[in-house]
């Protein structure tokens, strides 16, 4: 098993820097979003289960040829059955390790969770008190404030959709739309749950570069899948001069969208928004998705096989 243990700890170590930070920088990312974001997915599980199942694999190797062989004896040590005299310190270190990483990964997230659940129930309180229902837009609350605001707050039966009187004043009535569309792309395709497992990959691993990094390539992927919803209902230039007034509460003068202003508005979403790349082929869309899945089967496949070798 220490072989298994060996390769699957290169994978995490492959995973957990030089492979987050070629993707982030690759040039595909913004004519693929949906098989980039199912990528990175691969890479925080494959990851995860690679340093759980490396740690868990050498601990266990003094205690049997196989898998199942070093799980029953290690039982039989838990039990106290069998004295752990087989154990050195460091093989005690890695089991404990592998133990108290994949607690830490569930308890953070569902503390995670449990975080943004109160954060929810307090935001819409607040905003019983400061909004009103839109009279003419459905599951849309108008917040009386100058500043251009449009966001959404997720739920499975209490969703909306929030804007500002200002971002109202702001646009005209496609840019509106194109606005609501966007919001309402979150809330359809359930991007909060994605930015959830994130940011408790996150929180659960601050110290892990690529954990940070993985959080913001995700947020901008998604902003990206909902411009593409929104595109679906209103023309591009109309998006385009409604992302810009929300972001500035200016709206840009027509041709001049390429002088977008550095800053918040200088990004690959924007960017996107502006050249209209050329999708993927499906060929090259099909080996991402390909070794999204190879990425999760390699460290799964690594554990049965060793399950069953004598």
């Amino acid at each position: 098993m220490l072989l298994t243990s060996y390769l699957l700890a290169g994978l995490a170590i492959a995973l957990a820097w030089p492979v987050p930070v070629w993707l982030s920088k690759a040039e595909f990312v913004a004519r693929a979003p949906i098989a980039t974001l199912i990528l990175w997915q691969a890479i925080a599980l494959a990851g995860g289960l690679s340093m759980i199942g490396a740690f868990a694999l050498w601990g266990l190797a003094p205690l049997g040829d196989s898998l199942v062989a070093s799980l029953v004896e290690f039982w039989r040590v838990v039990s106290g059955r069998t004295s752990a005299d087989g154990l050195g310190a460091l093989h005690l270190f890695a089991l404990s390790t592998a133990a108290l990483l994949g607690v830490h990964l569930v308890f953070t997230l569902l503390l995670t969770w449990i975080r943004v659940h109160r954060h929810r129930i307090r935001h819409r309180r607040l905003l019983s008190l400061l909004s009103n229902p839109s009279p003419t837009i459905p599951r849309t609350v108008v917040v009386q404030h100058d500043t251009p605001v449009a966001y959404c707050v997720p739920g499975v039966t209490s969703a909306v959709t929030v804007v500002s009187r200002g971002l109202m004043d702001a646009l005209d009535d496609d840019g509106l739309a194109a606005v609501l569309a966007h919001e309402r792309a979150h809330l359809e395709q359930r991007h909060d749950l994605l930015l959830l497992a994130f940011e408790s990959w996150h929180q659960a691993l601050p110290w892990l570069p690529t954990s940070r990094l993985a959080r913001s390539a995700v947020h901008e992927l998604i902003e990206m899948l909902a411009d593409d919803a929104a595109l679906q209902q209103v023309p591009r230039q109309t998006l385009l001069r409604a992302v810009v007034t929300a972001a500035t509460g200016e709206s840009p003068v027509a041709g001049a969208e390429a002088a977008l202003p550095e800053g918040g508005l200088s990004t690959h979403r924007l960017k996107r928004l502006i050249t209209a790349p050329v999708p993927l082929p499906r060929a090259a869309v099909a080996g991402l998705a390909s070794a999204s899945a190879l990425l999760v089967l390699v460290p799964t496949g690594l554990v049965l096989v060793q399950a069953v070798l004598d």
